[in-house]
């Protein structure tokens, strides 16, 4: 007879977000497994108040100021109320928490999810740059403490789904598969005239917009390759990306036998999710089922790496190590904002990062201090570039 753990408290960092939606969605659907104990948001206060009356935490985060003081002033929930960083750390780190869901957005996530595992929690980290800026520090730390953390991303929890009962000695490599994006089939110089409504519209997937542009350049696809590196302590020569239009395949392990293991599903991130929150155990969830049938194709093809150079760059900066990745992710974040805002074309954001890498100080041993400090630099390097290109 399966028995199932105590009912867990949990802290959704970055509640208002598509995964933090989602998130929520499946605790609804769990039959009174979690308990949720802290909320935060950045400025949607009105989707705030929402969550707090269908799912009465104990406190939540607001990090943008004026939105924290909006919040104050328009609602009167009897509940504990925090601000910025430290109200993050609080919440991520407080006694009572039995799971960190860290789904906030670019290098915001790090620091809080420090916090989580400092003081030993388990995580189910759907924040790519976390592992991205200061993977070295994070699964030091994360082994330190005894802390557990559980990919939300559907590639990497496919690739722990199929490593269950298995030794990671014996992995030969593993298979990322990235649906291609919005432009797999654009030739390389329409890129340049992408308008930001083609770029959101990803084929496959409903996300943030900051996600959906990663997914449009493949930056998301490296990010991923960064985040197994660390996750599973592979080789960047045992990762492997393959674009698979379909979605369906989630990703591969390939053994040293010759089997592989792939994990399929339907395109409904509430599975990964629901993995996360409940491993290692599964729970019976009424979300919709893959029918084989219908699938008349699977393809599989090399990725472009000359025209989607951000996958490439990704696999040059994981190898170079060091403060590399740090300098990788703060230039996209600051590439991605100003193709976001209009200041520069689609085409533009792999050059902004590659001008970063080539000038930002290669630091082969950074401490986190100094990972928040070169995150800082890149910024502003990476902003002063676009700023003499317009």
């Amino acid at each position: 007879m399966t028995s199932f753990p105590k009912i867990k408290n949990l802290t959704i960092l970055g509640s208002t977000g598509s995964i933090g939606v989602q998130t929520l969605q499946v605790v609804e659907k769990s039959d009174g497994l979690f308990n949720v104990l802290y909320l935060t948001t950045n400025k949607n206060i009105d989707l705030l108040a929402e969550q707090i009356a269908k799912f009465n935490p104990k406190g939540v985060v607001i990090t943008d100021y004026g939105s924290y003081l909006d919040f104050k002033s328009k609602y009167n929930f009897q509940i504990e109320t925090y601000y910025g960083e430290e109200g993050l750390a609080y919440v991520a780190s407080a006694e009572e928490v039995d799971l960190v869901v860290s789904a906030l957005v670019g290098f915001s996530g790090v620091v809080p999810t420090i916090s989580a595992l400092e003081s030993g929690k388990n995580v189910a980290l759907a924040n790519k740059e976390t592992l991205v800026a200061a993977g070295k520090y994070i699964s030091e730390l994360a082994k330190k403490k005894s802390a557990k953390i559980i990919a939300i991303d559907s590639e990497h929890n496919a690739i722990i789904q199929c490593l269950l009962g298995e030794e990671i000695t014996r992995v030969e490599k593993i298979i990322l598969t990235a649906s291609g994006g919005p432009f797999l089939n654009s030739s390389p110089g329409s890129l340049e005239s992408v308008k930001v409504s083609e770029a959101l519209a990803h084929p496959r997937w409903s996300m943030g917009k900051k996600i959906s542009i990663d997914s449009a350049t493949l930056m998301n696809k490296g990010f991923e390759v960064i985040e197994a590196h660390w996750l599973f302590d592979l080789n960047p020569e045992q990762i492997q990306v393959v674009i698979h239009p379909e979605s369906v395949v989630h990703s591969l392990v390939q053994f040293v036998d010759g089997s592989i293991k792939a994990q399929l599903g339907p395109q409904d991130m509430r599975i990964p999710i629901s993995f996360a929150l409940n491993y290692p155990n599964r729970l019976r969830y009424d979300f919709p089922r893959l029918d084989l049938l219908s699938i008349t194709t699977l393809n599989f093809y090399e990725p472009n790496t000359e025209k989607f150079p951000c996958l490439r760059m990704a696999y040059d900066a994981l190898k170079l190590g060091g403060n590399a990745t740090a300098i990788l992710n703060a230039a996209n974040e600051t590439a991605v904002s100003n193709f976001l805002e209009g200041k520069i074309s689609f085409a533009k954001i792999p050059k902004c990062i590659s001008y970063a890498l080539e000038k930002v100080e290669h630091n082969v041993n950074p401490s986190f201090d100094e990972i928040i400090e070169i995150d800082k630099i890149t910024r502003k390097i990476t902003q002063n570039f676009i700023d003499k290109l317009n």
